[in-house]
């Protein structure tokens, strides 16, 4: 259990599985819409959730190759409950870096 709440909670993985609901994306469009993250990275996330049957991948033979990822019916089931995670995290993103403010002036040195 760890394992699949790890990899479906990792830093990248909620914005891919929220671009790839219901899909299908282009990689170049998740580099451009998720900030920061890398180009390795990216792949490295996406190959993880295909892996772990989370993304389909159709490659297509044209050139230049076009590739799509598409989230499946088992990530599917996870797509309410992640825009609801997202949604709180930015209700309350002013509250909770106050609250780490007044925890850190709390606890300076020691």
């Amino acid at each position: 259990m760890r394992e699949a709440l790890d990899r479906v909670g990792g830093k990248w993985s909620i914005g891919i599985l929220l671009a790839a609901s219901p899909g299908p994306v282009r990689f170049n469009e998740l580099a451009r819409g998720i900030e920061g993250i890398s180009r390795r990275m990216l792949t490295l996330t996406l190959r993880n959730l295909e892996r772990d049957g989370l993304l389909h991948r159709q490659a297509y033979p044209t050139v230049p190759p076009r590739v799509e990822y598409r989230a499946t019916p088992m990530a599917m089931e996870l797509y309410e409950p992640l825009v609801a995670l997202t949604d709180w995290a930015q209700r309350h993103r002013a509250a909770i870096s106050q609250a780490r403010a007044a925890y850190d002036r709390g606890h300076d040195g020691a």
